[in-house]
């Protein structure tokens, strides 16, 4: 009996043996297209596109190839700000936009923490040392490595056999930073495939199945300059990035009784105060009225177009300095009031209301 039950233990791991090494065979003679090979340029675009982008706190560090670690702490204009995600980038905006006659002025409080492209952390000590850093990295809008206009979608499985030691290892990666590492220590030794199909997401929001490395590349490649990747330093460029037609329509309409607080026409003429207690009110219709002691005029308006490309006719007879095909700058809901800033090269006006 306790023979048999040798033998059949025997059997058993002998099986089981032969269905591991069937399993790393098929998996050691998986097509080449399939395997992710260290130094390939497939490697290379997956790297470049979960590499750290730096360029979301310009606004603060102006450097494109760290970001500063939070939370940390700066003081904008004299005002204490405490920086604990991108949000508060929005906050630190609104205190320069205060006012636009004075010098913008932000001094980080140190120590710091920064993190550069691969995930590495360095704790900065001074400006002195952030400035090493930060000379370091390509200017604006200078072509770098980073690839801004494709994301992953997670948990991505992976296999990896080392046929050197013949060890096979399956791997799930949850995020950017485990996908970089991972791409970082493929050896040469290494016998690599993903697990298709997976998700990316495109710069507008699309979502595109992929089913193997050639067509993940053709992908990553066709996205690598479908998209700004807003590496300057001017935070005000991209306020609008994410406006819509539509929002544009509903704030103007559900809200009453908008104010002019800013407007300059005739190369930056300041008429801010031309319009003081006019009231202006955009109607579903595409009609607006203006009303101001004992008088009430008409005119028309329209909106169009999407992200910072919206676009809004406005045409009063009555009130020419309003008149123009304005661009929507910006939506700044920075205290009570709500402000909608509209730019045509130097020409502005801007519309206020406490919409709340």
């Amino acid at each position: 009996m306790k023979l048999r039950v040798i033998i059949l233990l025997f059997i058993l791991t002998g099986l089981i043996f032969t269905a591991c090494r069937k399993e790393e065979t098929e998996f050691v003679q998986a097509p080449q297209d399939e395997r992710l090979v260290v130094n390939s340029n497939i490697a290379s675009l997956i790297q470049n596109t979960v590499s750290n982008d730096g360029s979301l706190d310009n606004i603060v560090d102006r450097a494109n190839c760290f970001d500063i670690v939070f939370p940390y702490t700066v003081n904008v204009n004299s005002e204490h700000v405490i920086v604990n995600s991108e949000n508060d980038y929005a906050t630190i905006e609104c205190v320069f936009d205060q006012s636009e006659d004075d010098i913008d002025d932000l001094n980080i409080v140190f120590p710091v923490s920064i993190r550069l492209p691969d995930f590495t952390e360095i704790v900065i000590a001074n400006n002195t040392e952030l400035n090493n850093y930060t000379n370091t990295c390509n200017g604006e809008n200078v072509v770098d490595n980073d690839i801004e206009c494709i994301d992953f979608q997670y948990p991505i499985e992976a296999s990896v056999f080392n046929s050197e030691n013949e060890l096979l290892e399956t791997i799930s990666i949850e995020r950017d930073s485990q996908l970089y590492e991972f791409i970082d220590d493929i050896d040469v030794n290494d016998i690599i495939t993903i697990d298709f199909p997976l998700t990316v997401v495109l710069h507008d929001g699309t979502e595109v199945i992929i089913n193997n490395l050639p067509e993940l590349e053709i992908v990553i490649e066709n996205a690598e300059n479908s998209c700004d990747e807003d590496d300057d330093y001017d935070y005000n460029e991209d306020d609008c990035d994410d406006c819509s037609t539509s929002e544009i329509e509903n704030l103007l309409t559900s809200c009453t009784d908008w104010s002019v607080n800013t407007l300059r026409r005739d190369n930056n003429t300041n008429y801010d105060n031309l319009y003081y207690n006019y009231d202006f009110n955009f109607f579903n219709d595409g009609t607006l009225s203006v009303f101001w002691n004992t008088t009430t005029v008409y005119g028309t308006w329209v909106a169009s177009g999407s992200d910072n490309n919206i676009e809004v006719i406005i045409d009063i007879p009555a009130l020419p300095l309003c008149n123009n095909n304005w661009i929507v700058q910006e939506v700044r809901n920075c205290s009570v009031e709500t402000e909608i800033d509209m730019r045509v090269g130097v020409d502005r006006i801007q519309y206020a209301k406490n919409c709340n």
